[in-house]
């Protein structure tokens, strides 16, 4: 095993000396870990490497699965998710399969935001399914962004400059959605005053999303799944079969596998959608992510609605992590916009929350901490110094108290555990 400080350094020693596997960080002395990335896959193609970060966001993923990792892990190191992706690169060094294709980065900052483990290999599939145009299923609540996954894909493909082209399945009756997605030639019913491109023709070679597809009728399944094996369609009323370029994404929050079993989806478009799934989190899956989220979103409506609100007090933080949000993403971003028009000054408060009527009583607890997770649901009987003790010391629990992995579902920093633990007289006895 070698060791290096610096990127040059460390080309240097792979030239003395082959490596099974490259752990590379991103940030380094000198030039930067992609840099060294892009190196190591021009003269080393088969050699492997996992790339480390302190940076939790899409863009640095992206970059690197572009580059050609092999793997990307993130800061708080989690040892066990190292060794697990050396032993999954050390597989794939040992049956020697090559090049991955290189891609150039776009600029998808902010599209979509969080640093838990489950939207870490969001992040990363995201990186992988666009170095290609292979059909891909996005599964996910209502809510939680599946068209900004569509989006990004497309955004970080070789096609990003072709049209992304949206249609949302189950917001039209069938024929307006046949003539929606495959155009239709004048006369073909009655409106129809003049010959009309379809949403297929109108995508090219870029990418059609076809939104909530779990919703379409037998019969449109029937076209849909001609569309994806033949390439072929025919606009309403036409007698002219028309080819498509375009690569699909196709998402839905219902059950498709269960609507397979009851006869209401056909299999065999399933099996043609389902190429690469995508499972998107709920959020009350990645409760770690909403203070992340809040800070994004608050800073968009500020923008939107000309607002200044610059502070998010601990207290409200805690009441919108411990929230479940049935709605998910769209649901928390609904709720923010009503608080900030409702603020009077530049911080949100409990007041504001409390005036939004959500109807299930879910702005009553208000623990006083920074940390994030599920509440214990008898919080309201506890004192709140008690609910962040019990909630620290169960988290540790849980993870064999690996303070990296607790952090990292707390969001709070090592020292300040390490003081929580202190303060709590908290040990791993228990």
């Amino acid at each position: 095993m070698g060791v290096a400080g610096d990127a040059d350094s460390g080309l240097a020693a792979l030239a003395d000396q082959a490596a099974d596997v490259v752990i590379s960080d991103i940030r380094m002395p000198g030039r930067d870990g992609l840099s060294l990335l892009e190196d190591i896959r021009g003269i080393y193609p088969t050699t492997p490497v996992i790339m480390i970060t302190a940076f939790h966001d899409l863009d640095s993923t992206v970059a690197a699965m572009h580059g050609g990792a092999v793997d990307y892990i993130q800061k708080p190191i989690d040892i066990n998710e190292l060794e697990a992706a050396i032993d999954r690169a050390l597989i794939m060094h040992t049956e020697e399969t090559g090049d991955a294709l290189v891609l150039d980065s776009s600029d998808v900052g902010g599209t979509i935001i969080g640093r838990s483990r489950a939207m870490k290999e969001v992040f990363k599939s995201i990186g992988m399914v666009s170095q290609s145009r292979v059909t891909v299923l996005v599964l996910g609540e209502s809510g939680t962004g599946k068209e900004l996954v569509a989006r990004a894909v497309h955004k970080v493909s070789q096609d990003a400059s072709q049209p992304f082209v949206a249609v949302n399945c189950a917001a039209l009756v069938e024929t307006l959605l046949e003539s929606e997605l495959f155009g239709h030639e004048k006369g073909a019913f009655t409106g129809a005053i003049s010959s009309r491109k379809g949403k297929v023709e109108l995508a090219g070679e870029g990418t059609l999303f076809l939104d909530e597809v779990g919703e379409l009728s037998p019969r449109m399944q029937g076209k849909l799944l001609r569309l994806l094996e033949e390439r072929e369609y025919m606009p309403v009323g036409g007698s002219t079969t028309k080819h498509s370029q375009a690569r699909f994404i196709a998402a839905t929050n219902v059950d498709l596998e269960d609507k397979v079993a009851k006869g209401e989806f056909r299999e065999d478009l399933y099996y043609r959608l389902n190429v690469v799934m995508i499972n998107l989190p709920a959020l009350r899956d990645r409760r770690e992510d909403i203070p992340l989220l809040v800070e994004h979103l608050v800073k968009k409506i500020n923008k939107d609605l000309r607002k200044g609100i610059r502070r998010v007090p601990s207290e409200v933080m805690e009441i919108l992590a411990a929230k479940d949000w049935p709605g998910n993403v769209r649901e928390l971003e609904n709720v923010l916009m009503k608080a900030v028009v409702l603020a009077p000054g530049s911080s949100l408060s409990i007041a504001q929350l409390a005036e939004i009527d959500s109807g299930d009583g879910s702005w009553a607890v208000a623990p006083d901490t920074q940390s994030v997770g599920d509440i214990p649901s008898n919080a309201a009987t506890q004192s709140l110094k008690d609910v962040e003790r019990k909630h620290i010391e169960q988290v540790l629990k849980e993870t064999g108290w690996h303070k990296g992995r607790a952090c990292e579902i707390l969001g709070i920093s090592r020292p300040r555990l390490d003081r929580r633990i202190r303060e709590y007289g908290l040990n791993g006895v228990n």
